[in-house]
């Protein structure tokens, strides 16, 4: 059966483009604030306070957008546009999304639009690694949140948090710290998931670089003369016959015969 083609919204777009920017300020307001709303529980917090309004803000203005560009979408692609779009969805509902929200508009920087081979790895190393340390910091917060003051907790400070949840996410797991709230254990099925994605990731561009490398090293070598380390002669056709006529001077291309 036939793919459906894609469905045009270009109001949702418009709205998507004049959105970006702000989006991004209030989700490292939002980054800021819930870390501080984390880490210093002894500071003010109530109604009256900028960090409560700030987190109220931010998470009112993510479900109005996500509302907005549902609705900006044609009726018959609504579904599928929330089925391609989990992290928005998800960031209007679970505080951790809301920092990968974030994440997901770097594709409108202008410099990870780039389509270079060079930038196209730079973009995989950038998203790769922003990813995973927005994913660890998160759910330790998340993880200290539920755990600090539960009956028998292992996880009481932002040291334990983060240690724990570094060997959870390296499949490690020495079992010195664990959760022991049902909020804590979500966290952690969730971070599990994720290590394993974030691991085999990973490996796999580090595997597909390193075969490139020597899969180019290797098609260089073989039309090396030996003798002198210079293109042979007689290399034939593409890349390697014209980096033979360069290193051959001003003869004409292709005949191996040195200028006069």
């Amino acid at each position: 059966m036939a793919a459906a083609p894609p469905v045009h919204a270009p109001r949702r777009i418009a709205w998507e483009r004049r959105t970006t920017m702000p989006l991004v300020v209030l989700g490292v307001a939002f980054i800021v604030a819930y870390s501080v709303y984390v880490l210093t529980p002894s500071i003010p917090r109530g109604p009256d306070t900028v960090l409560f309004w700030t987190l109220v803000l931010a998470w009112l203005v993510f479900v109005a957008d996500v509302t907005v560009r549902i609705v900006l979408t044609p009726k018959g692609a609504r579904w599928a546009f929330v089925r391609s779009h989990p992290i928005d969805v998800l960031s209007a509902l679970v505080p951790v999304f809301r920092a990968f929200r974030v994440l997901t508009l770097l594709h409108a920087v202008p410099y990870l639009q780039r389509r270079s081979g060079a930038a196209v790895r730079a973009n995989i190393v950038i998203y790769a690694a922003s990813y995973a340390i927005v994913f660890v910091y998160f759910i330790a917060l998340a993880t200290l949140q539920a755990e600090r003051y539960a009956e028998g907790a292992t996880i009481t400070t932002f040291g334990d948090a983060i240690w724990w949840a570094i060997v959870t996410i390296a499949t490690v797991g020495y079992g010195d710290m664990y959760p022991v709230t049902t909020e804590g254990r979500f966290y952690a099925v969730f971070l599990m998931a994720g290590g394993v994605v974030i691991v085999g990731t990973a490996s796999a561009t580090i595997i597909s670089y390193i075969n490139e490398r020597v899969s180019q090293v290797r098609q260089h070598r073989v039309h090396l003369d030996p003798e002198t380390g210079l293109p042979r002669p007689e290399a034939e056709g593409g890349f390697i016959a014209d980096a033979a006529d360069v290193e051959l001077g001003d003869g004409e291309a292709g005949s191996g015969e040195p200028g006069r």
